[in-house]
């Protein structure tokens, strides 16, 4: 067993959760298999790193591609919640999440709200809180720049010059030009 591999405790929570071909040959290296996509996830390789401990890299990523598309983890992991909640193991301060792994959108540096918008959410929180809101400076009130529209592309009418003319940026006389002749 490797050092982070699933104990035999951690195993037999695990195990009845995990889904069982019906019919042919019983996986006999689901352990192992599982053990492999939990190292893979955990370092953040690629699935051809995989070490050949947990068997061949493609039996292990088709092992977790039929689990994840068959929704065994989600049922895995509330199941798993479900037992630590029956023991009285849960609890919030084992939820944390931060900034190194949720990135925000782009766009999530800065709100963009009508003033009336906020008025009524400042309103809102007073007449939640039942007490007014502390004096404060005035609020920055960002409107978002509506984008202005393209000038139309004009419409090349002759065509460009070539050779000489082009290099001297002079334009060759054509049958269309009054002054040609």
């Amino acid at each position: 067993m490797a050092r982070f591999d699933v104990t035999d405790a951690e195993w037999a929570l695990i195990e009845p959760h995990l889904p069982v071909a019906a019919t042919g040959p019983l996986p006999r290296r689901v352990r192992d298999q599982f053990n492999g996509i939990l190292w893979r996830f955990r370092t953040g390789s690629g699935w051809r790193d995989v070490p050949e401990r947990y068997g061949p890299w493609s039996t292990v990523y088709s092992r977790f591609n039929g689990w994840a598309k068959a929704g065994v983890f989600q049922g895995l992991m509330d199941a798993l919640i479900a037992e630590a909640a029956s023991r009285g193991q849960v609890g919030l301060e084992l939820v944390s999440v931060d900034s190194t792994i949720v990135r925000a959108h782009q766009e999530s540096a800065g709100l963009a709200v009508a003033g009336e918008t906020l008025d009524a959410l400042e309103q809102a929180l007073t007449e939640e809180k039942g007490a007014p809101l502390p004096e404060q400076p005035p609020v920055l009130r960002v409107m978002r720049p509506r984008p202005h529209p393209r000038p139309a592309r004009r419409r090349r009418t002759s065509a460009p010059p070539f050779g000489d003319a082009a290099r001297r940026g002079r334009r060759l006389p054509s049958s269309a030009d009054p002054g040609a002749g």
